[in-house]
């Protein structure tokens, strides 16, 4: 079992950086496959990017492509989401999520979830 709280530091302008953190409960915390997923209101949630245990990791929106970042540190037992070029389109509540296998673009796919954290971009 593995149990995810989110949290964010930065400045939530256009064009400005924003880090969210996700740090998981429990000693098996390196052997999930790690994903963040975004959901903005009346929209499906969906897939941002994934790492693997090992850290090979998967874009799943283009529109973040060159401005957001996926990273882990499993000594930490921490994942990462850098988010610069920040656009209002990126406002959505953010989720950190695990499976136990390989990176997946569904959301379904995901055994476990943090709370969500609201990221609001203003233009």
């Amino acid at each position: 079992q593995v149990q995810l709280v989110e949290s964010v530091v930065g400045d939530l302008q256009a064009g400005g950086s924003l880090r969210l953190s996700c740090t998981a409960s429990g000693s098996t915390y390196a052997t999930y496959t790690m994903g963040w997923f975004r959901q903005a209101p009346g929209t499906e949630r969906e897939a941002v990017l994934c790492i693997q245990r090992r850290g090979i990791n998967t874009y799943y929106a283009e529109s973040v492509k060159g401005r957001f970042t996926i990273s882990r540190d499993n000594a930490k037992n921490t994942l990462y989401l850098q988010m610069n070029s920040l656009k209002p389109e990126d406002t959505a509540m953010y989720y950190c999520a695990a499976r136990r296998w390989i990176c997946s673009g569904s959301w379904q796919n995901y055994d476990h979830w943090g709370q969500g954290t609201q990221v609001t971009v203003s233009s």
